[in-house]
């Protein structure tokens, strides 16, 4: 079936709630355990009929990204039977090389719409394994628990969705790689059991020293979000964007205040957790 209408998916940000890093792998990759949740925003993408596949970027961090041959949701694309071309737009709202999995993020958008248009494939996990670690998780873009690399999923019922969450970034990209290469390669013991309050408050992310030493505004980050009373605030992912959890839309509300007063040139996006 060929596309006939505009499609619209939101690829909405990934954050870890909690990150443990327990080895190296022999295949150069990284032993994780990881709590994955989901903002309820982040980039916007459009798609229509067209010719060929192609893309087109729009939005603040678009600069930053190639819409060629390279790019993820072209690459997501020619991984999926999708019918005829698709043009698609991608507004670029996500700072790049952050810990939000935006490119995975907009992979699992394009997945999104090509199984509401024909169907996913058997076997699309492993084509979105082979995308990025976090694409499978972005699919479904709800809260679930990563193991291996991240790309063997278990669900979890999110007992925080719907609590109010705070990004902030300092504006500086990090790249994922440099920030496990500066893992201590000590393990600090597994992920906490239980429901996703008690893995998020219990939990931790092992990748906060080394980003620390690569990009010590994430500290500050992390020292400003602590000043405001949150739930819990912890750094995303390779980082170096942090997220804040609060008890009500009040107390976001107070935080995103303070925030743009005291440090407008930051990134920020206020949302919930999906």
């Amino acid at each position: 079936m060929t596309m006939r209408e505009t499609a619209r998916e939101t690829a909405y940000a990934k954050i870890n709630l909690a990150l443990h890093v327990r080895r190296r792998r022999e295949d150069g990759y990284h032993e994780l355990e990881t709590l994955f949740a989901f903002v309820d925003a982040g980039d916007e993408l459009r798609a229509g009929p067209a010719d060929a596949d192609n893309l087109a970027l729009t939005g603040e961090f678009a600069a930053q990204l190639s819409g060629g041959d390279g790019n993820i949701v072209l690459e997501a694309l020619a991984a999926l039977p999708h019918g005829g071309g698709w043009a698609v737009s991608l507004d670029k709202r996500l700072p790049v090389a952050a810990g939000l999995g935006g490119g995975s993020a907009d992979a699992g958008a394009i997945f999104r719409m090509v199984e509401r248009h024909h169907g996913l494939p058997e076997g699309w996990q492993a084509l979105a394994a082979r995308l990025g670690a976090d694409v499978p998780a972005c699919v479904a873009s709800t809260a679930c628990i990563g193991r291996g690399t991240g790309t063997e999923l278990e669900p979890i019922a999110n007992d925080l969705a719907g609590v109010p969450v705070l990004l902030v970034n300092p504006r500086v990209p990090l790249a994922t790689g440099p920030v496990f290469r500066g893992w201590d390669g000590r393990d600090r013991g597994p992920m906490p059991t239980g429901d996703v309050r008690t893995i998020a408050l219990d939990g931790r992310n092992d990748l906060e020293p080394s980003a620390l030493a690569l990009v010590p505004q994430v500290g500050e980050v992390l020292r400003v979000l602590g000043d405001t009373s949150p739930l819990l605030a912890r750094m995303s992912g390779s980082g170096a964007t942090c997220f804040a959890l609060y008890e009500s839309e009040a107390a976001l509300a107070a935080a995103v205040d303070r925030l743009d007063r005291a440090h407008p040139q930051w990134w920020k996006l206020a949302g919930k957790l999906r």
